[in-house]
């Protein structure tokens, strides 16, 4: 059985379905289509006998999947909104969908990994990383919350390496991946593809035993007790006057990269993982995802960040609030105000 469209490819193979992203000049973006596609397939082969597991790849050389696809959510900013909000809603009820997913779902995570490719990889049961692995929820960057679950995931990492990530945007290694609970195992690249060919003859279990080997050291666990001891902070203000006290080094280098990120989308990112770990499951975060991305189309830095990194492209974003001394609790709570059409699973 085949099954083409033009940004998915989905065949069974021997009892294995496998999705493949396939957009390949875009690092396999995410668009309206591929998540409908997506979850028009999960739910065929969740119901199928004929299917025994399913394994998720992107087409090409860099990636899984680079995130959503931000320019088209810019345009509806830009408009009214809507196709914003619908391609969310059918994104976070994907993202929901795989963290259930009950047979095995092995995302092999290579390359980049951001965004939306987290939201479609990282809640799966079965998640492989590499040594190409780069992964990233870098949404602050563009004025933008950590999403599709994201703030789950982060909220439960060991520590703050979570907020570290989160605040920062910066991407993290596959062995890292696996530290913060992104991930389970670790497969050299140049072995994926004998891996997915394995599963096929072998089964899922027997396919990873086999390839997987013990992931290298993680360079932020190495680099923990300054994570921990600086993102204790209560405000994002606090926590960037902790790094600064530490000097030269990694922890003034976070500081630097968290000064250039949207002051709001830095205080909203904080709150929201905050409130995460007291979240019991990822579909109750998804719910509060949807706020908060809602609330986010009404908000200046959104449709700025995009703007300047990747539509007009001068690296020049002028945020509003300009500084995190501007940004009030109002400010941050109206993020999570309910929403008319809320997500439910």
């Amino acid at each position: 059985m085949t099954d083409e469209a033009d940004d998915i490819l989905s065949h069974v193979d021997n009892g294995i379905g496998y999705l493949t992203l396939n957009r390949p000049k875009a690092i396999n973006s995410l668009n309206q289509s591929m998540v409908t596609h997506l979850r028009r397939v999960l739910t065929e082969w969740e119901q199928s006998s004929d299917v025994a597991a399913v394994v998720l790849s992107g087409a090409g050389e860099r990636g899984l999947c680079a995130g959503g696809d931000v320019v088209a959510i810019y345009h509806s900013a830009r408009a009214d909104g809507a196709e914003a909000r619908t391609f969310w809603y059918d994104e976070y009820l994907l993202n929901g969908h795989i963290g259930r997913f009950p047979k095995p779902y092995v995302s092999l995570m290579d390359g980049i990994v951001m965004g939306g490719g987290v939201g479609v990889g990282a809640h799966a049961n079965t998640r492989v990383v590499t040594d190409t692995s780069k992964v990233a929820m870098p949404e602050v960057g563009i004025g933008f919350i950590p999403d599709v679950g994201g703030a789950y995931l982060l909220s439960r990492a060991p520590g703050s390496l979570g907020l570290h990530a989160a605040l920062t945007g910066a991407p993290f290694t596959g062995a890292d991946a696996i530290v913060l609970g992104f991930a389970d195992h670790f497969v050299p690249h140049d072995k994926l593809d004998a891996l997915r060919q394995s599963i096929a003859d072998v089964g899922v279990g027997q396919a990873i035993a086999t390839h997987a080997v013990e992931p290298p050291p993680s360079e932020l666990v190495a680099q923990r007790d300054w994570i921990d001891e600086c993102y204790a902070g209560d405000t994002v203000a606090d926590i960037v006057a902790r790094l600064r006290s530490h000097g030269a080094g990694p922890a003034n280098d976070a500081a630097d990269v968290i000064e250039t990120r949207s002051p709001i989308a830095l205080s909203v990112t904080l709150e929201a993982v905050r409130r995460a770990a007291k979240l019991d499951t990822l579909e109750d975060v998804l719910a509060q995802d949807y706020r908060v991305s809602s609330a986010s189309l009404r908000s200046h830095d959104l449709v700025e960040g995009i703007r300047a990194q990747l539509v007009d492209k001068d690296r020049n974003p002028k945020w509003s609030p300009a500084s995190l001394t501007e940004v009030s609790a109002a400010d941050v709570e109206a993020y999570f105000a309910p929403v008319d059409d809320e997500l439910t699973f």
